[in-house]
């Protein structure tokens, strides 16, 4: 069998600088549309009034961890050795990562947790409202990142079965 297992024949592509470049400006669009909405909408949900934080908190973290990648610090040296200042990088990366996590499922409570809230304002009913704006768009896009993430875990799975099909069937391995 060969020296290498499975996940180091898969080739990593190097792609370009414009096209690093525009996929980062591409994954900041949301970021700033959840910090442009929460900002807006900021008192407009009484139902749930964390709603419009938990949106702002996690734009700025969106930001702050695609913003983390460009350093130079989070980059690995091409001859293979590790500096303290990318270790530190590597640090407060995982520790962002972390909070964003925590917050994504903080906010996953406050906003399913009043699923379907009553959108109109000027109503009389004892029940508080939540703008129909402000609470569909932190839905969708919290629901966004499930539909994404089961794409990408069934892409992933179905990826791996192909290259372990393939693997196996390739003619210098001694099977």
């Amino acid at each position: 069998m060969s020296d290498r297992g499975l996940l180091a024949r898969i080739p990593t592509p190097q792609l370009s600088t414009p096209i690093l470049a525009g996929s980062k400006v591409t994954l900041c669009i949301m970021p700033i549309a959840q910090i442009v909405i929460g900002v807006l909408y900021l008192d407009e949900c009484p139902r749930q009034h964390y709603i419009p934080i938990y949106l702002v908190v996690a734009g700025v973290f969106g930001l702050l961890l695609a913003a983390l990648s460009c350093l130079p610090c989070a980059q690995e040296p091409k001859d293979g050795t590790t500096n303290p200042l990318g270790r530190f990088c590597t640090a407060w990366n995982s520790l962002a990562s972390l909070f964003f996590f925590c917050w994504f499922i903080t906010g996953n409570v406050w906003i399913y947790s009043i699923y379907q809230p009553n959108y109109d304002k000027a109503t009389t009913a004892v029940d508080p409202y939540c703008d129909k704006t402000l609470y569909l768009f932190a839905f969708w896009t919290t629901t966004l990142i499930y539909i994404l993430l089961g794409v990408f875990l069934l892409t992933g799975c179905c990826v791996l079965v192909c290259f372990f099909i393939c693997g196996r069937a390739d003619p210098d391995d001694d099977v």
